[in-house]
């Protein structure tokens, strides 16, 4: 008498589709944090129909309602801005600035930078709004 064997299906998970999924969700999500740029220096900009979005690889001054100056994070006395940008930025022709300015900040003071720009040989600067 010929008995039939036993077989025993093993059940696999097969884990390289859920390695690919991980994979790409971390991607993704290492993509957008680093795309994701909160500036630390808090700023209420003006509003304006015409506003278009910050680009990541730009250049940026911002101007305080109290009237302090930042270039790129770091507080600058407005006698030594056109320094600190002639420093910082060496091939001026292709450089892109941006001028985030407090809607509470001085005009004043605003068209003293945009000097201090002007004068560091920075042709391509803008100032930023909030679209309304």
């Amino acid at each position: 008498m010929e008995f039939e064997r036993r077989r025993h299906g093993h059940t696999h998970i097969n884990m390289a589709p859920l390695v690919d999924v991980v994979f790409l969700l971390l991607l993704f999500f290492m993509l957008t944090s680093h795309l994701v740029q909160n500036p630390a220096i808090k700023v209420n900009l003006p509003e304006s129909k015409t506003a278009v979005s910050e680009e990541e690889s730009v250049k940026t001054i911002s101007i305080t309602g109290e009237g302090k100056i930042f270039f790129m994070d770091s507080q600058v006395d407005l006698k030594r801005l056109q320094a600190t940008i002639r420093k910082s930025l060496t091939d001026t022709e292709k450089v892109s600035l941006r001028i985030r300015a407090d809607r509470n900040a001085s005009v004043g003071l605003l068209m003293r930078v945009i000097d201090k720009v002007k004068l560091s040989g920075i042709r391509n600067f803008g100032i930023v709004t909030e679209r309304r």
